[in-house]
């Protein structure tokens, strides 16, 4: 296994350790964690805990996409892993947080929707031989639900100390990237859906 898929394993290694991490039950231990104050904006030291944790899988993502096209080490289990370590990290971000209430769910919901939609297209493109990698609008889309992430950890700030909701506006923003490349896979991948035999 080349570096940049062992990269992409580490990426999927790091999810449930974050979900360990957030749904721990420090409380039942004694456990508290310091709060940082902004004036009415606070933030706890276990979100920063997991926005740095959230912050080395999401650079993983980077990296392992720069060395596998500097080194030509780009390899069919890279395609098909690397869009499935994506979404098992911002999807579970994403599901924790609507969870306890950071997010509204609406637009997680959409997401979800959308990502289940494209794998079944994938699926169907795989049976013939086909691996589809990541396109233009799907990065994008990842790194705009990892920035959405690393803000809604964050409590908004900066901005939220001067009652900016830019954490709303990069969630929907996302949602709509999400549904524009889940449209674009979707008719890149036609002919294989609707083939018939």
């Amino acid at each position: 296994m080349n570096l940049p898929n062992k990269l992409t394993v580490f990426r999927i290694i790091l999810v449930p350790i974050i979900v360990l991490v957030w749904l721990f039950p420090y409380e039942e231990f004694g456990i508290t964690f310091i709060t940082f104050h902004f004036g009415a904006i606070s933030l706890s030291l276990l979100n920063v805990i997991v926005l740095l944790l959230f912050a080395i899988a999401s650079f993983t993502d980077f990296l392992d996409g720069q060395i596998a096209r500097r080194r030509n080490l780009i390899t069919t289990f890279g395609k098909f892993a690397d869009p499935i370590a994506d979404k098992l990290l911002v999807n579970t971000l994403f599901i924790l947080m609507a969870f306890e209430r950071y997010i509204p769910v609406l637009p997680v919901i959409i997401m979800l929707g959308r990502d289940t939609i494209v794998d079944g297209c994938r699926m169907m493109a795989s049976r013939n031989g086909v691996v589809v990698a990541a396109g233009i609008l799907g990065k994008l889309k990842t790194v705009l639900q990892m920035l959405t992430l690393i803000f809604v950890l964050l409590n908004g700030l900066p901005f939220s100390i001067f009652g900016i909701p830019f954490t709303d506006f990069l969630l929907w923003f996302a949602t709509l990237i999400s549904v524009a490349s889940g449209y674009s896979y979707f008719i890149q991948m036609k002919d294989y859906i609707f083939e018939s035999k």
